[in-house]
């Protein structure tokens, strides 16, 4: 009897507790939807930011001109450093291999790999110039020079009261002729978030 009366005890203890826990649902959506959950920077705020600003750089003078003083050549560009100064953790890498694949897929320029990645490709040449054969090694020397660098800032103000919240996210990007220093372009994308619990 005292054994039956625990497990009722035990069952009577457990069951409200069990019944509390949430179902968790995971289901797959397209990468192209938009699901924004926290109200924060996400992979929607980058790919579309990065769209908007390669369609603006993309579209103004500076790349007829380029083209017109150099017999149609497209220019080459290289993206450099993105600056995170929002007030949370943005990813500014994958915002960069945004901007990079936007590029790309214009056609209109010539990207040119930076950073660590033009790195690997310069020690992938020097080990064939000692382990691959004299006619496939590729050379020194033959690097596309980039004309253009992109750089930028992702900057943030956030306003809240109570339970509402306005964060809003600038991404400013300007466009340099590497030999002159001269800016050629500036653009910027401005997204503003209304949160309320």
């Amino acid at each position: 009897m005292k054994t039956v009366i625990k497990v009722s005890l035990f069952a009577s203890m457990i069951l409200p507790v069990l019944s509390c826990t949430s179902h968790r649902e995971v289901k797959r959506v397209s990468t192209e939807q938009t699901v924004d959950l926290s109200g924060r920077w996400n992979d929607s705020d980058s790919r579309l930011t990065a769209d908007a600003l390669i369609e603006q750089v993309l579209g103004d003078r500076w790349l007829n001109e380029f083209m017109q003083a150099n017999n149609g050549n497209k220019p080459s560009v290289v993206v450099g450093l993105v600056k995170n100064n929002s007030h949370e953790h943005i990813d500014a890498e994958t915002f960069i291999k945004d901007l990079e694949k936007s590029f790309v897929k214009s056609g209109r320029i010539r990207l040119i790999q930076a950073g660590d990645n033009r790195e690997a490709l310069r020690s992938e040449r020097a080990d064939q110039q000692q382990f691959s054969s004299k006619e496939t090694a590729k050379k020194w020397g033959k690097e596309l020079g980039a004309d253009f660098m992109l750089q930028g800032t992702i900057s943030s103000i956030v306003d809240s009261y109570k339970k509402e919240q306005i964060t809003y996210y600038q991404v400013d990007l300007q466009l340099t002729n590497i030999e002159t220093n001269e800016v050629v372009w500036i653009g910027d994308k401005k997204i503003k978030k209304y949160i309320a619990e």
